[in-house]
């Protein structure tokens, strides 16, 4: 279970957390996973207090992974940049849709999606159309 106060972001260019996996998997082998983000979560302490960055996938958040830190990133244009450090292991999540938006957005825990079941994390996906009208119906 997540934090108080989590993180919400876009996963651009992965249909779903196995493909973030993957990806993650072949670029942070010698070190915990992290995402670079252009701006810096004022609330970081609250966010490192058992937060969450519950990751989007095609219109519905599908997974989650744990904030383990926040480090400075200096990108090749010399702009500070907010390294997101993220626990290895992603959680799969109970589908919740939700609008495409730029950057990231902070999550209540109480607006957040739960974690699956143990076990359930290697059912089959369910075609996006019907997880999301499942959630929006509260079936799901």
């Amino acid at each position: 279970m997540a934090g108080d106060l989590n993180l919400l972001k876009l996963c651009v260019g992965a249909a779903g957390p196995e493909d973030l996996l993957a990806w993650q998997s072949a670029h942070f082998r010698a070190r915990a996973p992290e995402h670079v983000t252009r701006m810096w979560p004022k609330r970081g302490a609250e966010l490192l207090d058992g937060g969450s960055l519950y990751w989007v996938f095609k219109g519905m958040v599908l997974a989650r992974q744990r904030l383990l830190g926040l480090d400075e990133r200096r990108g090749a244009d010399g702009v500070l940049r907010c390294a997101l450090v993220l626990d290895p292991e992603i959680v799969r999540t109970r589908p919740m849709p939700r609008r495409p938006f730029q950057g990231w957005r902070y999550l209540a825990a109480a607006d957040a999606p739960e974690d699956l079941p143990a076990g359930r994390e290697a059912e089959p996906e369910l075609p996006d159309s019907l997880a999301a009208e499942l959630a929006q119906m509260g079936l799901r």
